[in-house]
Formats: structure tokens, C-alpha cells, sequence
């Protein structure tokens, strides 16, 4: 862009995009140090309506309680339950923030964005009780899953899950665990909660309607982003020290644009998702729970079934889900034309590299889009089988954008996770891909703090604020079991969860 004669108001940190990660990211800086000058863009005309937005992500609090995806079997027979120990102890971050926000008198009402609601993971066939039985047997040798409970008795099964239960044969052969611990988590809620205390508590500016065009190198080691107000269709300039671009799907095709070179290479995969929601009353008051099971052969992780309770504006809701589709647009909001204006010279090899590796999945995503009302019926009747198609209707939920990294031997990988990318002084830091992605905020926003103010981080004051906000910031659950037990307890009260230690 052309250098402006008139910068309209420079800032130490722009925040682009109105979803929870700008939300957590904001009032954590405002908390660390009341003195920095933030202000935040929404392209939209309200925050919290792309991938934040209730029925647009799980819902699921990621605690690696219920999905089987986090815990692959290794080749030599044994679980692998790294990732599900980490996922656990990112959510339980999470939860002492929000719990801090709280009992600072921050945040007010916890129940109108997080609810305890009990995880199973739950399985047919004698191969796969095998793999949940050994699963269990990994993960309860550690205090963290010590609760989780395991049965192949059917009785039990009908207690936890009774609709799944009806119908089924005492011959066939299931098995299922239950975490008593897990939640649900409205962040659409929670994010319009945390901008709503960052317009009056903090004075922080959230512009809706303003969509950020490019980013540049500005004078004195600053960033200058061009911004267009999109009620008026002025463009307006804003000087500022730090640059977050946490805009979900938008953030890839805003960051080709910023002259750094982390970007080189990166290639985004967009995966529409869609829900079939219950409209039946009486189905929805008999089930209480998140349910997951094992994904099919070639499906992305995001993609792992699951039946579950929702509680979305105070109303309990009952969706099963989610089925893959496929639209080029990065946002739902979005325009068909990303997925092509996304291609560079840089990315190409990239995303040349994962089509072809990945024909297993090209095959199952066409499989999905071509499914009809009675083909998404008969999913659901693996886990309902006397489910009635007129007691469900599909909705649409939000787009998510894979990662494509550069690989040396595939040309290019797809990666199921995030990924923050940064210039070398940490002023430019952007964030890509999905899930866990919301249930994690706290902890990827950590990621961030310490990569824009490695020298603040280390401060004595910053560390202190930081500990008081999030007990476990820098320290290993698995070496302090009986305080962060006490501290977990603490803040299930504090957020009015049902179960204590």
C-alpha cells in the first residue's frame, strides 16, 4: 500500500478478527498491563459469528476424555496418550482463566457458556472394545483420567446413554467409557462475553464492519494496517507496535499479504461442516451426554461421529454429527473465490503434495457431499436405530481451513491442529487451523504473549499476574497432583460445574 499522509490513531496491538482467540488474547494483555492501547476489527457486523458461533465448532470442552482420535495406537501394540495429556492439561488452562475472570467479578454468569456434561467414548465390534478397553487401561494409570469409568455391561450402558441403548441386542458386542468431568462450552456465548467486558471494563475499541486489507511494514519498527470501514466504504490507516491476526479461516489470505517469512509454503484446505440437529422434544430430554465413537478410514479427525447434547442460548439441544462438506470459500461468510486466490508460487508444491497423498480423503469428502437426507439417517442409526428422518433436520455449520505446510518428501502435509506463525521479533503473529483450537485459547494465547514480550514474560510483576490469573501457566500438572487437583476443584466451583474432587 501507499504510505498515508494521515495515520488515524496508532495502538501498541491490533487484534484482527472478533472470535474468542482475539477475546482471550485482548483481555489478557489488558489485564498484564492496563496502559497498552488495543483495539480490534470485525469484519462483520457482529463478533463471534464465524467459527466462535455455537452450532459452527463441537461445543465439546477438549479434555481427551472422548476422542478416540487423540489416542492412536503405536505399532508395536500400545497406546499413545501424549497428545491426550497435553489436550487435558490445555483445557484445564482454559478453565482456570475463565475461572479467574469470575471470581474477579470479570465475567458474570459461567452457566450461560459452560455446563458439565458427562464424555463417553463408546464402541461396536470386537476389534474396537479392544482398542477402548486398552485405551482406558493407558489413560487411568494417570491421576489426570483416574476417574474415568469403563463397562461392557449393557445395563450400565442403558444408564448412561439410553437412547443409544434401545433396540440393541444383548449379543452385540460394545463397550464405552464415561468422564463424569467433562463440559460443554457455548463459545459464541463465552466470546461475546469477553468482548462485551472488553468494550466496558477495559475501553477497548471493537470495530465491526471494519475489515483489515494489508498490513505493512511501517516507521520505528512499526506495522501499518489499511482498514476498510465497510458502512461508509472509507479506508482509514492505524499505526501499531503488534499485529494479531486471529480471524479464523480469513487469517491465511490476510497474512500472504504481510511481508514475512513464515507465510512461505502455507496453503489452507477449507471443510464445511454439517450438523443434523433433533426436533423432537422427547428425544432431545432423553439423552445427556457427548457420545464419540471411531472415525471411518480416511476421514479427517474433525470429522469423528459424535451424538450430542448442546446447551445453546439456555435451550438443550441434541445434534449428531459432524459430516464433511466441501465449499472454497475459507469462511462461511466468506467468497468462493479464497481457495483460488490462495494459490502462490510458494504454496503450490504444498498443495499439489497433500492432494496427492491424500486421495483417501478426496474420495470420502466427495462421498459426503454426494450423501442425501437418508444416507446421513443411516449414520446416525449406527448409533440410534430406530431413528425417524422427519425427527431431523441438517444445518450448516462453519468452515474450517486445514493447514498445508511444506514438507520435503511429500511436497506437502495436512495438519489437524494450529499452528502460530510469527515474524522473527514476534510484532506480526497469526494463527492457523482448527480444532481443539477454541478449547485451547488460553494456552495458544500464552504461546503468543511469549513470543511478542519474551523480556515481559520473564518480569517478576508479569509473572506474578500471570500465576494469579492461571495457577498452572508454567508448570507440569502431572508434578503437582494434589494442588492442581485443589486448584481444578476451585474452579469447578467457580464456574458452577456439577462435579467437585
Amino acid at each position: 500500500m501507499n504510505r498515508p499522509e494521515e495515520i488515524n490513531r496508532k495502538y501498541d496491538f491490533i487484534c484482527v478478527g472478533g472470535g474468542v482467540m482475539s477475546a482471550t488474547l485482548a483481555i489478557m494483555l489488558k489485564i498484564l498491563d492496563p496502559d497498552l492501547n488495543v483495539i480490534i476489527f470485525e469484519k462483520l457486523d457482529e463478533v463471534a459469528l464465524e467459527s466462535s458461533a455455537a452450532k459452527n465448532n463441537a461445543g465439546t470442552g477438549h479434555s481427551a476424555f472422548c476422542e478416540l482420535n487423540y489416542t492412536p495406537r503405536n505399532g508395536d501394540g500400545s497406546i499413545d496418550i501424549s497428545k491426550a495429556i497435553r489436550i487435558f492439561e490445555e483445557f484445564e488452562t482454559s478453565k482456570q482463566f475463565w475461572s479467574f475472570l469470575v471470581q474477579a467479578g470479570i465475567l458474570d454468569e459461567p452457566e450461560a457458556f459452560i455446563n458439565s456434561i458427562p464424555h463417553h467414548a463408546w464402541v461396536p465390534g470386537e476389534k474396537n472394545v479392544k482398542f477402548l478397553r486398552d485405551r482406558f487401561e493407558a489413560m487411568r494409570s494417570h491421576f489426570m483420567f483416574e476417574t474415568m469409568e469403563y463397562t461392557e455391561d449393557h445395563d450400565t450402558m442403558r444408564s448412561w446413554f439410553p437412547l443409544i441403548m434401545k433396540e440393541r441386542s444383548k449379543n452385540e458386542k460394545l463397550a464405552a467409557t464415561r468422564m463424569e468431568l467433562g463440559t460443554g462450552v457455548n463459545f459464541g456465548a463465552l466470546t461475546r462475553k469477553l468482548f462485551g467486558v472488553l468494550k466496558e471494563k477495559f475501553n477497548v475499541p471493537v470495530l465491526t464492519e471494519h475489515e483489515v486489507l494489508d498490513i505493512d511494514p511501517g516507521r520505528k519498527d512499526k506495522w501499518l494496517a489499511e482498514v476498510k470501514n465497510l458502512k461508509t466504504g472509507d479506508k482509514i490507516y492505524f499505526d501499531a507496535q503488534n499485529v494479531f491476526i486471529g480471524a479464523g479461516g480469513g487469517a491465511l489470505p490476510l497474512l500472504q499479504k504481510v511481508e514475512i517469512d513464515a507465510k512461505n509454503g502455507y496453503g489452507g484446505f477449507p471443510i464445511s461442516g454439517q450438523w443434523l440437529f433433533c426436533k423432537n422434544e422427547e428425544l432431545i430430554k432423553q439423552h445427556t451426554g457427548k457420545v464419540y465413537s471411531k472415525a471411518e478410514v480416511g476421514s479427517p479427525p474433525m470429522s469423528v461421529p459424535h451424538l450430542d447434547t448442546r446447551y445453546i442460548n439456555g435451550k438443550k439441544e441434541l445434534m449428531f454429527g459432524p459430516f464433511a462438506g466441501f465449499s472454497t470459500k475459507f469462511l462461511k461468510q466468506g467468497s468462493k473465490a479464497d481457495l483460488v486466490k490462495s494459490l502462490n508460487l510458494s504454496n503450490l508444491p504444498s498443495m499439489w503434495g497433500v492432494f496427492w497423498h491424500n486421495l483417501d480423503l478426496t474420495k470420502y469428502l466427495i462421498e459426503q457431499v454426494s450423501m442425501g437426507h437418508e444416507d446421513r439417517i443411516e449414520e446416525l442409526r449406527i448409533f440410534l436405530k430406530d431413528t425417524k428422518p422427519e425427527d431431523w433436520e441438517l444445518q450448516v455449520a462453519g468452515q474450517r481451513v486445514q493447514i498445508i505446510k511444506r514438507d520435503e518428501e511429500e511436497g506437502g502435509t495436512l495438519e489437524f491442529g494450529t499452528d502460530v506463525l510469527h515474524s522473527k521479533d514476534g510484532a506480526i503473529t497469526a494463527l492457523l487451523g482448527a480444532s481443539p483450537g477454541a478449547s485451547v485459547s488460553v494456552k495458544i494465547m500464552l504461546e503468543v504473549l511469549d513470543l511478542v514480550f519474551p523480556e515481559k514474560m520473564k518480569t517478576e510483576e508479569w509473572q506474578k499476574k500471570l500465576t494469579e490469573m492461571i495457577p498452572f501457566w508454567n508448570r507440569d500438572i502431572k508434578d503437582h497432583k494434589e494442588e492442581f487437583q485443589k486448584v481444578q476443584a476451585e474452579a469447578s466451583k467457580a464456574l458452577k460445574l456439577d462435579v467437585l474432587h
